[in-house]
């Protein structure tokens, strides 16, 4: 226990000494027996109550906490005037805590704490007594309650609900700008003494900041704080009960304040001139190069907006601001020359976009800077002297004339030559053609309106001394019309006049059109080629006219058809007309005029074969057909007859062997020394497998080298006999193995025995050993073999 806690004790003993007296406040106060007695409440039911009386009565008891003795705490006592002091009576306690908390002597009344109490756990109990007959167990008073209320004494030390708190204040705040509040609790009683009364001091942060001792506000202390100088501060705040007296119980936070950015930097460049280079064959809108303006500012306080204010080029250079980068793009506005101008001088400015007025003082919030720019010579392509041409020529003119001249220049120093070509590809049928040299456009061939009215040319001009430097112009050919085409029939007409036709009636409307297309529009004019004495033409002056008859009634027995000659001529320069026919039919009619048949009915094909007779021609052309066929297949199947001259002649085409050789058991219809001399083919030798189509002479091929591959030959062969059209198709294929050329050992088949002249020795066979005994019986007797 401290000092202070010892000394509080004291005072509260010296001061208040009713707290530890178990008889204050808990003797019932002696009241006139008859006053209690005679006391009588009315019931609504008519009876009369009386007041039983009470030999004791208390309030409350006091406690105080956080008790450290060793032994139990005394509370106070409990006594009734039923108590003779002779042990008959006994004291019960029930409610919070009785029985294990607090305890009571039975006896004497004597109430105790059996441990130490925290008021912040619990303030106060509320507890019920009562004194019974010790053997009848019966209650000597009715049960009375009290209660026990705790005392606090100043255990607890204030304490905030953060550790760390984060706040914030704008930079060049003045003296005593609110930052935060923070706020700590006490859990001792506020109600009881100084234990819950925080003061708050700074332990951490001056001069910058200041804390209000009552409230906990945070303000700042210093004037113009500047974020750019420094931008976060930790400040320490410590807050201390019993009013901040020596003594009190104390805790801390920490506060990190972070100073906010104001607009208070003007934007700065870095240099006072910046020099540029661009191309001038850069197009419009190529961005060559930019500028940028520091701000110590952050944020939308440090948002430059750039402009060009003043300088030579503020009609050929624009300026543009990129809002991430915070820069300023210079762009090119018009085209340039190198050959025209070199150098141009900008003033760019810099200028926040969102000014503080409190900060004007420290302005003005803009910076200018010089930007040059030189431009850069590149080798340019031509230049024409219009966007685009545009040429008109009547379609009549001749192959060769001139329809006009395009024009370019190379817009460079050196200006070096032009020459002129036509884009092929704007003029596939090459009516057109150009002058390289002086770009004069001419037709090469004649032309015409009614095909094409427009020609949409491309002329290209490129460097002679750099071809790869070339522009391209449109060039639009307009044929304008001259009256080169005569008019005709809109449509092919298809006239009747009735047999019993009237003079003057009409009998058909004509129209003529015409390709041409003259400036006041198409005129024609009708009339007859000569004099008709059957049919008359009518102009009807809009470009129309009427057939009419002149004579009543016609005859179609007699004609049946007539030809009217129609001259139909414009009015254009040099006038065109052409002579149209018009087919009339002569036609027999009804009474109101409408054709009933003509004479074209009597014109009639001559008699065709009717389908009977064509179905038979048919079938005897499939039966022929059929026979030829069969005749062709039986020919083919005779042929392919084999012709077996002898039982001995019988022999397989495919040949199989399962073994290493078979002596002279093999077959000889295939003999491989030919393959190996092909100097020994016999000529005019025939297949006698088969009856021989024909006899044909074998086309000789030249004598393969000794050192010819087996397969070669053979390829050599096979294709020979792909290409021979006489070769029978009763070929065989036989496929022998094939070790190489010049073996140590030699052959040992007798297959190539049959090319020699002379007779073969082989009794070394003898000399090889046991293996080759049977080969040496089979060969040795060469001789006997011959003359059987």
């Amino acid at each position: 226990m401290t000092i202070y806690q010892f000394l509080l004790l004291f005072l509260l003993w010296v001061c208040l000494p009713h707290f530890c007296s178990p008889e204050i406040m808990f003797r019932r106060t002696p009241v006139p027996q008859q006053r209690i007695l005679g006391a009588r409440v009315p019931r609504s039911d008519g009876k009369i109550l009386h007041r039983q009386k009470r030999g004791w009565m208390w309030n409350q008891f006091f406690l105080l906490e956080e008790y450290t003795g060793s032994d139990y705490q005394y509370v106070g006592k409990l006594h009734s005037d039923q108590d003779k002091g002779d042990g008959s009576l006994k004291y019960i306690l029930s409610g919070d805590g009785a029985g294990t908390l607090f305890i009571i002597d039975e006896k004497t009344g004597d109430i105790h704490a059996t441990r130490r109490i925290d008021r912040e756990e619990k303030a106060f109990y509320t507890l019920r007594a009562q004194a019974i007959n010790r053997r009848t167990l019966r209650p000597v008073e009715p049960e009375s309650e009290f209660v026990i209320k705790i005392h606090d004494i100043n255990d607890n030390e204030p304490t905030f609900p953060e550790e760390i708190y984060t706040a914030s204040v704008p930079e060049m705040s003045v003296v005593g700008t609110s930052v935060v509040q923070v706020t700590a609790t006490d859990a001792d009683d506020p109600s009881y003494g100084n234990s819950a009364r925080v003061i708050y001091s700074i332990l951490q942060g001056q001069p910058y900041f200041s804390v209000e001792p009552e409230t906990g506000i945070i303000r700042t202390a210093l004037p113009n704080m500047n974020r750019e100088n420094r931008e976060q501060y930790q400040v320490v705040i410590q807050a201390k009960d019993m009013g901040g007296q020596m003594g009190g119980l104390s805790g801390t936070t920490t506060v990190n304040i972070t100073l906010t950015d104001v607009n208070d930097n003007p934007p700065r460049f870095p240099q006072n001139t910046i020099h540029l280079r661009v191309l001038e064959s850069s197009p419009v809108g190529t961005a060559i190069g930019s500028v940028k303006a520091t701000d110590a500012d952050t944020g939308k306080n440090a948002e430059v907006e750039y402009r060009i204010i003043d300088g030579d080029g503020t009609d050929m250079f624009d300026i543009i601001t990129e809002k991430d980068t915070q820069e300023g793009i210079i762009t090119v506005k018009k085209p340039l020359d190198y050959e025209s101008r070199r150098l141009y001088t900008l003033k760019v400015e810099a200028e926040n976009t969102h000014v503080d007025p409190r900060f004007y003082y420290l302005g003005p919030f803009k910076d200018t800077t010089i930007v040059k720019i030189s431009v850069e010579d590149v080798d340019e392509p031509p230049v024409f002297s219009r966007s685009s041409y545009l040429f008109e020529v009547h379609e009549d003119i001749e192959v060769g004339t001139i329809i006009g001249t395009v024009m370019a220049r190379d817009p460079d120093s050196a200006s070096s030559p032009i020459r002129f070509s036509l884009d092929r590809h704007t003029d596939l049928d090459r009516i057109f053609n150009i002058h390289s040299g002086n770009g004069s456009l001419y037709t090469s061939k004649p032309l015409d309106r009614e095909l094409s009215q427009w020609h949409n040319l491309t002329v290209i001009a490129a460097e002679i001394n750099n071809p790869k430097e070339m522009t391209r112009v449109a060039v639009f050919v307009r044929i304008l019309d001259v009256n080169d085409n005569a008019p005709q029939f809109a449509v092919f007409y298809d006239t009747f006049v009735c047999e019993n036709a009237r003079p003057g009636q009409l009998i058909q409307t004509i129209s003529a059109v015409d390709k041409d297309d003259p400036l006041g529009g198409q005129k024609f004019f009708f009339s007859l080629a000569a004099v008709n004495p059957n049919f008359t033409v009518q102009d009807n002056e809009d470009n129309t006219a009427r057939i009419l008859t002149r004579k009543n009634g016609f005859n179609r027995h007699e004609i049946s058809t007539y030809l009217l000659p129609v001259v139909i001529s414009d009015n254009d320069y040099p006038i065109q007309s052409s002579t149209g026919t018009l087919t009339i039919r002569v036609c027999a009619c009804d009474s109101q005029g409408n054709m009933q048949s003509c004479s074209a009915e009597a014109l009639l094909l001559p008699a065709g074969l009717s389908t009977g007779a064509l179905i038979a021609i048919l079938l005897c052309i499939i039966i022929l057909l059929v026979i030829v066929v069969l005749f062709a297949a039986l020919k083919r199947q005779r042929k392919k007859e084999p012709l077996i001259l002898s039982k001995e002649d019988i022999r397989d085409n495919i040949v199989s062997y399962n073994d290493e050789g078979g002596g002279e058991e093999d077959t000889q219809a295939f003999d491989i020394g030919t393959l190996r001399n092909p100097a020994a083919i016999e000529e005019k030798k025939l297949r006698r497998d088969i009856i021989p189509e024909t006899l044909f002479i074998p086309r000789r091929t030249p004598t393969a080298p000794d050192n010819t591959d087996v397969r070669d030959f053979i390829n050599e062969r096979l294709k020979e006999h792909d290409l021979d059209p006489t070769a029978p198709p009763y070929d065989s294929l036989a496929t022998y193995a094939y070790e190489g050329n010049d073996s140590i050992a030699e052959s040992l088949s007798s297959l190539d025995s049959g090319t020699t002249d002379g007779d073969q020795n082989y009794d070394y066979l003898r000399e090889w050993g046991p293996r080759f005994n049977k080969l040496a019986e089979m060969y040795g007797g060469g001789d006997s073999d011959k003359d059987s």
